[in-house]
């Protein structure tokens, strides 16, 4: 019988740190995951009204659309939570980009060209300083894709753990680099707003939303184990955090969802409620990542193949979100466990081919 080897187009260009080949067959998801990260802090910047005034029409609120997260939700947490929308005029994205960072320019460091790079690093650093809560610091992480030729695509996280990358067609690795920190400086910014908190006439315009899309009655909504009740229980449970928190801790229930281990969960008769309450104070680790992974193993072991079809489909999507300016982490964390599933299975079939 012939082994699946994964062609070397797919083959892993950057396995997370720390990161094993142990995992037992089973796929179960271990509980020592660390604890999810919280920023309760105020507005560190001007209002959005003051930074308009300055810098010309008011940017559109970056392209996150928490409220649609009930998508996912409704179908059992699925990737509809990532809130899907279509991707916008591409000027108009860039004028709305380039007009916060302007903003942010002149009330931060007086007029004058601003380096956007150190202006988000600058930010984050002064958000630690402000108290807020940054369990692994203010430290702003970028990631290029390899390539040799343009154009140049960069990733960046920010402490909490958004992911946002390059949304222009770049030249340059640096203009990459600048790309990525202004529409991640935008989200930044905008975050801080009053507006983009989880507040009570949040909670019930997105519930009622949610009835409405899923032709639900409102007794759905005051019962944690359906969908839109599990959602208002999740909205509940983060009253007063921001949207990319809320959006960060999504990321999580995306993940477990789109890996099946919501699924296996729910055989195991724990209920929404229980699943909720325990991952709600849980973050991605790499031992998590590592187990999802080696899901997907033995996935392609029965099915050759699956491996690099999701993967073909998540980098579609994830090309999709970026050059929109939609947070990424979902997409990547995904292509980054399959990624590792590759790396797995390489070194698998490796260490059973016969030796000369």
């Amino acid at each position: 019988m012939e082994s699946n080897v994964i062609p070397d187009s797919i083959r892993p260009q950057r396995l997370q740190p720390g990161i094993g080949f142990g995992s037992g067959p089973t796929g179960t998801l271990r509980s020592s995951l660390r604890p999810g990260v919280t920023v309760p802090i105020a507005p560190l910047l001007p209002s959005s009204a003051s930074l308009a005034a300055s810098s010309g029409p008011p940017p559109p609120p970056p392209p996150l659309q928490l409220h649609s997260l009930y998508g996912g939700i409704g179908a059992g947490l699925g990737p509809g939570a990532t809130g899907h929308c279509n991707p916008g005029n591409p000027a108009v994205l860039k004028e709305a980009v380039e007009a916060v960072v302007r903003s942010f320019a002149k009330h931060t460091q007086g007029y004058g060209r601003v380096n956007v790079v150190e202006a988000l690093q600058e930010f984050w650093q002064m958000k630690l300083s402000r108290g807020a809560d940054l369990r692994n610091g203010a430290l702003v992480v970028y990631e290029m894709v390899p390539s040799n030729s343009p154009p140049y695509v960069c990733y960046v996280s920010l402490p909490g753990g958004s992911c946002f990358g390059s949304f222009q067609f770049c030249p340059t690795k640096a203009e990459a680099r600048r790309s990525a920190a202004k529409i991640a400086l935008m989200n930044s910014v905008f975050n801080e707003h009053p507006s983009r908190r989880i507040t009570d006439d949040f909670i019930e315009k997105s519930v009622s939303e949610a009835l409405a899309s899923f032709n639900g009655n409102r007794e759905e909504a005051d019962n944690p184990n359906t969908g839109i009740g599990a959602f208002r229980f999740m909205l509940e449970s983060n009253k007063g955090k921001s949207m990319l928190e809320f959006q960060e801790l999504m990321t999580v229930f995306q993940l477990l969802h789109w890996n099946g281990s919501l699924k296996a969960m729910r055989e195991r008769q724990c209920s929404r409620q229980e699943v909720l309450a325990h991952y709600s104070h849980r973050a991605l680790d790499d031992d998590m990542r590592t187990q999802m992974a080696a899901d997907w193993v033995n996935r392609e072991q029965s099915v050759a193949g699956a491996i690099g079809q999701e993967l073909a489909l998540t980098e579609r999507e994830l090309e999709e979100a970026r050059l929109a300016g939609r947070e990424l982490r979902f997409y990547k964390e995904k292509k980054d466990i399959l990624m590792l599933a590759v790396g797995q299975l390489n070194a698998a079939n490796t260490a059973t081919l016969p030796s000369h």
